[in-house]
């Protein structure tokens, strides 16, 4: 009886530590299978937050078209519309960055701006006479107000309020270059887009190159003064 019951109680023992392992194995791959899991659930969150922030095309209701150099969407269009847009007001900026800049860092930002944005103006115009595409012709009410900012602003402030408003102004218009890059079907889109992608990038370096972009202020929205 006694050897039944050592028998038994040995049982006991190695079932009670056979449950105890399996617990701890379980858990362990439980464990494993979180860590696995979660880093590709945020992965997967911010590539969509990312993507949602990409800047929206205008849709001007014509659809794609067809055109010897590829399919031309409402992106594309409105892609070339603000290469445009951003030469109508950089442009000035940059002449006048040239002519009142008091760092040579701000004067070799302006003559950045002056020389991309020439390059681009022609390569807009070029691509929009062959798609017909109609491009706007002057500033926008907000791209005026801030050519009124820096024609009143003088000295220090002056430089400051260049920097940071054409900076902002940069870092907007790149993720949507990018975008058509990434997507366009038309060849001369994406070699606007190319060129665009070296122009900015060149422009948003050397802004940054005068130690006066105020970054804080690029993330929550306001211009530094």
């Amino acid at each position: 009886m006694r050897n039944v019951g050592r028998r038994r109680s040995v049982i006991g023992s190695v079932r009670s530590r056979f449950s105890v392992g399996t617990g701890l194995v379980v858990a362990g791959l439980s464990l494993t299978a979180v860590a696995i899991l979660l880093p590709v659930q945020l992965f997967a969150s911010s590539g969509s937050a990312a993507g949602s922030s990409a800047p929206a095309a205008q849709d001007d209701g014509l659809g794609v078209w067809n055109t010897p150099s590829g399919p031309l969407s409402p992106l594309d269009r409105e892609f070339v519309r603000k290469v445009r847009q951003a030469g109508l007001w950089e442009l000035p900026a940059g002449r006048q960055a040239l002519q009142r800049g008091m760092r040579q860092a701000v004067k070799h930002a302006g003559r950045h701006l002056v020389e991309g944005h020439t390059d681009l103006n022609q390569r807009a115009a070029d691509t929009a006479r062959a798609l017909n595409i109609t491009l706007p012709g002057q500033p926008t009410p907000e791209q005026q107000d801030w050519l009124a900012q820096l024609d009143a602003a003088e000295g220090d402030t002056y430089e400051r309020l260049f920097t940071n408003l054409a900076r902002r102004a940069h870092g907007k218009v790149f993720s949507l270059v990018a975008q058509v890059r990434a997507n366009t079907r038309n060849s001369m889109i994406r070699d606007v887009a190319t060129r665009a992608n070296s122009v900015v990038l060149d422009h948003i370096t050397a802004l940054e190159q005068t130690g006066l972009v105020d970054f804080e202020a690029l993330t929550d929205g306001r211009t530094s003064r």
